[in-house]
Order: C-alpha cells, then structure tokens, then sequence
C-alpha cells in the first residue's frame, strides 16, 4: 500500500471518528471502559490496534515504546508523523488519561 493511500485511510477512519461520536469519549463499546482506555478505543484503535501494535498507517508500537509520559502528552497533543494532533478533540485530562492507558500497553517482554 503506498505512503498516500495509507494516510487517505487513517484520515478517513478519523473523519468517521469525529463525525459519528459527538463526544471523545463516548461510545457504546466502552461503557464499562476507564476513561482512558475508551477514548483510546474511539480515536486510536483503527492505527494502533486494540493492543497498540497494529501498525496501520505507519503508526508507532505502542508496545516498544520507550517515550517519558511528558513526550507521549507532546505526541497526542500536537500530532507527530501522519498521526493528527489532538489538540482540539481532547481535553489536557482526557490526553493525560489516554497516555495512562498507553503506558499500561508497553511490552513487558
């Protein structure tokens, strides 16, 4: 798959994100969910992967990552790569609850 067919589809799975929630952090599937992990499951599970290591879109491991809390909070706030800034979609609490919830995914092995 070429560079800009995978940044077309990663748009596009944000699009639909942002159009068809209203809300970060609502969405029926994570009604049991912290708030972390739920908003993880609405806008970063399509390039991550439920476990962090999808990889779609050239997205990052979340496993292997070996970034502070701090760079990770830079990371989802203001966008790195093809991955979007969420400056604008998420609260300073719901970005530091989703990097929690990151942080729980990182391999032990």
């Amino acid at each position: 798959m070429s560079m800009k067919m995978a940044v077309m589809i990663c748009c596009i799975a944000l699009i639909m994100v942002a159009c068809g929630t209203g809300n970060a952090t609502h969405s029926s599937d994570n009604s049991t969910a912290d708030p972390g992990t739920a908003i993880f499951l609405t806008n970063c599970v399509m390039c991550h992967g439920r476990d962090g290591n999808l990889g779609l879109s050239g997205a990052k491991d979340l496993t292997q990552s070996t970034l502070s809390k701090e760079e990770m909070i830079a990371v989802v706030t203001h966008g790195r790569g093809g991955m979007a800034s969420f400056e604008k979609m998420l609260s300073t609490q719901e970005i530091g609850e989703v990097v929690d919830h990151v942080r729980t995914l990182h391999s032990t092995k």
